[in-house]
């Protein structure tokens, strides 16, 4: 069988939105963010009015929040619902039919599995993503998802190989998370700005109660000297949690306040040149932390780190004041 959700998506021809242009300083964020962005746009949606969850990203301690759009804000600004998708049959199955209902597919496989990745994870590291499936077809063993930053195809062994139906895999695998999006529903009466304006106000008064980059200053000691005894290999996956994830925070956060500047609000600035100096001093950061670990000697980075903490004090203080008082 076989069933597509949106039609008129060619993954070859393709273009992403803007917010994924590789001009960007963080081109793509993470996995869950970045489908959703594509699948908004696909939808006809402009993904950006819905970003301003992100000034309630905090230090967890080892990370950064891995941010993603909060299911309520989605039904709010856009009047879709995200559910989580029950499995007891196969995971194609069920996917067959809530495509043929007319609902997006969200799945958590293995990257080594998704062509995308080639030359990061492709045929070479095993990894949890998520990806958004469109179309599927268990005849042809195809099908085309959203991933990272576009719209992509797969078959033959790459889709046994998500579906865990390779000889190899364990038979007694569990089943993977599933969601899916009912699409149709009418979001809020009010216009698209007024709703982010009022999801910003909600997620401000949820910020951190303390500063989350000085968190992280005060606990580099410590990771610093963790990355001096690992592999190269786990810098990488230490600097996507860390640098990469409140980089591309504060970047998809100066893009919010800059579409809501464009909507006439005024009074954002100074946020929007701090969320700047967050995004693109994080990517500084990530190459200097790099070549610190290959020497071992991490003291140049204080002032970068503190940098951006003045920056998030200054933007977080400046929209509170302006939405919160």
């Amino acid at each position: 069988m076989a069933a597509t959700c949106l039609t008129g998506l060619d993954p070859t021809s393709y273009q992403p939105h803007a917010l994924h242009d590789s001009r960007r300083n963080w081109p793509e964020t993470n996995c869950y963010v970045d489908l959703w962005i594509e699948l908004l746009n696909s939808l006809g949606h402009n993904p950006t009015a819905a970003l301003g969850f992100t000034v309630a990203q905090d230090f967890e301690g080892d990370q950064f929040t891995f941010f993603k759009f909060p299911a309520e804000d989605l039904a709010a600004s856009y009047g879709v619902s995200v559910q989580e998708l029950a499995i007891y049959d196969t995971v194609e199955a069920h996917t067959i039919e809530q495509l043929q209902r007319g609902r997006p597919v969200l799945v958590e496989v293995d990257s080594y599995f998704l062509p995308d990745t080639q030359g990061t994870a492709y045929r070479t590291t095993h990894g949890k993503t998520t990806i958004a499936i469109n179309h599927l077809d268990s005849e042809r063993c195809a099908l085309h998802y959203f991933h990272n930053a576009g719209y992509f195809a797969l078959s033959g062994a790459d889709f046994n190989g998500i579906f865990r139906a390779e000889p190899n895999e364990a038979a007694v695998a569990l089943f993977p998370y599933v969601e899916f999006v009912k699409l149709g529903a009418s979001p809020a009466s009010d216009s698209l700005p007024q709703v982010a304006i009022t999801l910003l106000k909600k997620h401000l008064r949820l910020r951190p109660s303390g500063n989350p980059l000085r968190a992280y200053q005060q606990a580099f000691a410590t990771h610093a000297a963790k990355l001096t005894t690992r592999p190269m290999e786990f810098f990488h996956l230490y600097a996507f949690n860390t640098s990469r994830q409140f980089g591309a925070n504060f970047e998809l956060l100066m893009s919010h306040l800059e579409w809501l500047r464009g909507q006439g609000e005024s009074g954002l600035d100074t946020a929007i040149q701090g969320c700047e100096h967050i995004a693109s001093g994080a990517k500084t950061l990530q190459f200097q932390l790099a070549r610190a670990v290959a020497k071992h000697r991490f003291d140049a980075l204080e002032n970068a780190l503190s940098s951006m903490a003045e920056a998030y004090e200054l933007t977080l203080d400046t929209l509170y004041e302006r939405y919160c008082k």
